[in-house]
């Protein structure tokens, strides 16, 4: 089973059968704790201005994201998993558009099945992809860590394709040092910089049993963020 591992958000990918792509710090940490607290979809954005089309034609989606990892005006939510704890997400939409994770999903479409995640839900993606998808030794796969740079997210994807492959896989607890003293988590401790909460990074690090994945559907010419049961191996 061919897995890549590719870095960054701005790729052009050949054709596969299964994309996951990666964002531990934030954007997808922030989808899975939101999709546990209630929330029905992510639609996701490429610009600030598609956003707020969206939001204009659907006034009771959340507009959700950062620029620079700073809260965007006019936006309900910034990409802090933190701050959105004790927000009620029952049966609401998401629009969201980050700098790394939602860019990188939005190049990776040209995949059978996409599916995205953060730290949080890596194992119950894994998985959930080797226990219901890897059907024939030729299947290919790319895992792309959305930062270009970070070690965050190229922690999370060789951790992934450790349980994928079953050999030598990367510990819970490695792939969480690295995360930690990753370039992208170190502005969290920075106590000149207010805006990055240090919880984020204790949010980002917690490995959550899930009964689901995240998966993208293009729907109507909009992707599209959707909870698919573990259970379901008909996908």
């Amino acid at each position: 089973m061919p897995i890549r591992i590719v870095q960054g958000h701005k790729h052009t990918l050949e054709a596969s059968h299964i994309n996951v792509v990666i964002d531990v710090i934030r954007a997808f940490t922030v989808a899975h704790y939101a999709f546990r607290r209630g929330l029905r979809g992510i639609v996701l954005a490429g610009t600030v201005d598609e956003a707020f089309l969206l939001k204009k034609r659907n006034p009771a989606f959340l507009l959700a994201g950062e620029i620079r990892g700073l809260p965007i005006p006019g936006f309900e939510l910034d990409n802090s998993p933190a701050r959105l704890q004790t927000f009620d997400f029952e049966g609401k939409y998401m629009i969201q558009k980050t700098t790394n994770g939602v860019a990188a999903t939005l190049n990776a479409l040209h995949a059978e099945h996409v599916f995205v995640t953060g730290f949080t839900n890596a194992r119950t993606t894994a998985e959930f992809i080797k226990r219901n998808l890897w059907k024939y030794d030729d299947l290919t796969i790319h895992l792309i860590a959305s930062h270009p740079t970070g070690d965050d997210d190229l922690a999370c994807a060789q951790y992934i394709s450790g349980i994928l492959e079953g050999a030598n896989p990367i510990s819970a607890e490695r792939t969480i040092k690295r995360i930690r003293g990753s370039e992208a988590a170190q502005k969290f401790y920075d106590r000149e910089q207010p805006e990055f909460l240090k919880e984020d990074i204790s949010c980002c690090v917690q490995e959550l049993p899930s009964d689901f994945v995240m998966k993208v559907r293009v729907v109507g010419g909009a992707p599209i963020i959707e909870k698919v049961p573990t259970g379901d191996g008909g996908i």
